[in-house]
């Protein structure tokens, strides 16, 4: 990779002081978040949360964990304010206003689940630098962990808000899967969002398809082990689907764009409904274009994420590389060329960062 020179500057040294210092807050502030996923995946958020003020060691012993792993773990937590720490006592506390977003039971969702995909992307710098000079991408089993984030991901901002928020985002659903109906998630990861509405509809017929092989297998599991007899996961690739008119319900949750064929997929899908049929597509909410994503929630995180995963397994299949933050703009133009009539868009108070489309076919 060849190397730019930077020629003698002239720059405004007040400024380019006070931007140097912006970038080490950043730099510091991206160790906290690796810290982050680590607190999350050992359970040490958990742990903490369930704990009074409490030593090192006696955090250590609760999570089952090694004290000296987990007193520089806690300095990182000290200095980056995410815990409180007594130097007189020698005792660290998670507060409850804190608790609220880094937990597995955090009622304001669990950042910290977001937090793996900074080491995941790292774990793949070197594959990408090759990217940047080849053209490639990449395959979805080159990413550590990836499924196992996206099922946790899928967890709080689908399968917990499923029945009460999203279903009734097309008010005749509810109704219809009581009595029975054919449903297919189009990239649908682990299936617990299949799995729930399969659990809670038991006179309906679910289907999901998926790309990766370790997905497909973690859902069948899983549905085997829920003794569900009405639902179905296979490994399939929806390059060119073509189901006409086997489904009354179709969904893909954070799942075109990331296809090789976004605009044949969501074609194939208005093919797949039954006439009067409902497509649900969640995606992220952000533009197209870059300048009206200034003051978007994660911009920054969602471009790194598409940089880093997104763009690339698209590019690796053959796409076109849309990316992440393809924009809601987009999306809705790709619904009405597929067919489908007046894509209704939603973004819910809560969850600023996804936009949801209702969609029919006539």
């Amino acid at each position: 990779m060849t190397q730019a020179t930077a020629p003698n500057l002239v720059y405004d040294n007040d400024a380019a002081n006070a931007f140097a210092e912006r970038i080490g807050e950043t730099i510091n502030t991206s160790a906290i978040t690796l810290m982050l996923s680590v607190g999350h995946r050992t359970g040490l958020f958990d742990t903490m949360a369930r704990l009074p003020a409490s030593t090192s060691q006696e955090i250590a012993d609760a999570a089952g964990l090694v004290e000296r792993y987990v007193r520089e773990w806690l300095a990182v937590m000290v200095v980056g304010q995410v815990v409180h720490y007594d130097p007189t006592r020698k005792t660290y506390e998670l507060p409850p206003e804190h608790s609220a977003c880094l937990t597995r039971e955090a009622p304001l969702g669990n950042l910290a689940v977001y937090a793996q995909f900074i080491p995941m992307a790292g774990a793949v710098q070197d594959r990408i630098l090759d990217c940047f000079e080849t053209g490639g991408g990449m395959r979805y089993e080159e990413y550590p962990c990836f499924h196992r984030i996206m099922s946790e991901d899928s967890a709080q901002t689908v399968v917990s808000q499923i029945f009460d928020t999203l279903l009734p985002l097309a008010e005749e659903l509810p109704g219809r899967l009581e009595k029975g109906i054919d449903v297919l998630d189009a990239g649908c990861g682990a299936g617990r969002t299949l799995i729930a509405l399969a659990e809670r509809y038991p006179n309906s017929r679910f289907t999901g398809y998926d790309l990766c092989v370790d997905a497909i297998d973690l859902a069948n599991r899983s549905a085997k082990a829920a003794g569900l007899s009405n639902v179905t996961f296979a490994v399939r690739d929806l390059t060119g689907f073509d189901e006409p008119n086997a489904y009354d319900l179709t969904t893909s949750f954070d799942a075109i764009h990331d296809q090789k064929d976004p605009q044949g997929l969501l074609k194939g899908l208005h093919g797949a409904l039954r006439p009067g049929g409902v497509h649900i597509m969640q995606d992220i909410g952000g533009s197209a274009k870059v300048e009206n994503n200034l003051d978007f929630p994660f911009a920054a995180f969602l471009y790194a994420l598409s940089c880093m995963h997104c763009t690339p397994i698209s590019l690796g299949q053959g796409g076109n590389g849309l990316g992440t933050m393809w924009g809601w703009e987009t999306a809705d133009s790709m619904l009405r060329a597929a067919g489908f009539t007046a894509p209704k868009r939603t973004v819910l108070p809560h969850d600023p960062m996804n936009v949801w489309f209702v969609s029919r076919k006539s």
